[in-house]
């Protein structure tokens, strides 16, 4: 009889487990399903707010100050400042940035400031300066949100560490995929001009993307020296 008890017993509590792992699979699969869905849903929507706590490094939203700028000091032959008046950027500090980890071009953590890549040429060397820079943080348009909006004579000037400025013109201004910016990096390193100094302005564009949790176009900015 006792046998018989144990028996029972066993096959109850088999019965329970298999019925609790089975409640456990179905939620899990029911949570996968509707953050897939989810995701799709804002596939290609403007960015949401929340997409901040994803980011693997917090931008800084704040415009630096009119003292922070001025004490923003780099070496005579390095660039300093950058400014583009059709985008109402004026004396927005260039920080020297490399490739990260992901092998990918560094940014600046604050919006409102442009990389200059170091490995890149310097201002008035005749050569080609890779600048970038952010559209905007979650919050916040950045310094290349109207990036696009710049046309054939724009001018951009760079001040350097010693205060020369240095005017260049844009040539071409172009938007590409995301699939396709490797593609164009081939040929930002280089002027649009041969034989001109020249500079290239890589900054995010589009639309947003919450599953690769980045934007889907880049924009490509390119200009010449005005001599």
């Amino acid at each position: 009889m006792s046998l018989k008890i144990k028996g029972w017993r066993k096959i109850i509590s088999w019965t329970f487990w298999s019925i609790l792992a089975i409640l456990f699979l179905v939620y899990f699969i029911r949570v996968a399903t509707f953050e897939d869905a989810y995701y799709r849903e804002k596939e290609g929507s403007e960015r949401a707010e929340t997409a901040a706590i994803e980011e693997e490094v917090e931008l800084i939203e704040e415009k630096p100050s009119e003292t922070e700028i001025a004490e923003y000091i780099v070496a005579a032959d390095m660039p300093r400042y950058l400014s583009v008046a059709k985008l109402g950027v004026s004396k927005a500090r260039i920080i020297p940035v490399g490739i990260n980890i992901s092998g990918e071009l560094g940014t600046p953590n604050n919006i409102f400031d442009t990389g200059w890549y170091d490995a890149s040429a310097k201002p008035g060397t005749g050569g080609t300066m890779l600048l970038d820079g952010h559209n905007g943080g979650p919050h916040v348009h950045g310094i290349f949100k109207d990036l696009p909006t710049l046309t054939a004579g724009d001018i951009i000037e760079i001040e350097r560490g010693d205060g020369t400025v240095f005017k260049y013109s844009v040539v071409k201004n172009v938007t590409v995929a995301l699939s396709d910016s490797d593609a164009e990096m081939t040929t930002a390193m280089h002027s649009p001009e041969p034989g001109k100094e020249s500079i290239t302005i890589i900054s995010c564009t589009g639309e947003w993307s919450q599953t690769q949790r980045t934007y889907l176009s880049r924009q490509f900015t390119y200009a010449v020296i005005v001599e």
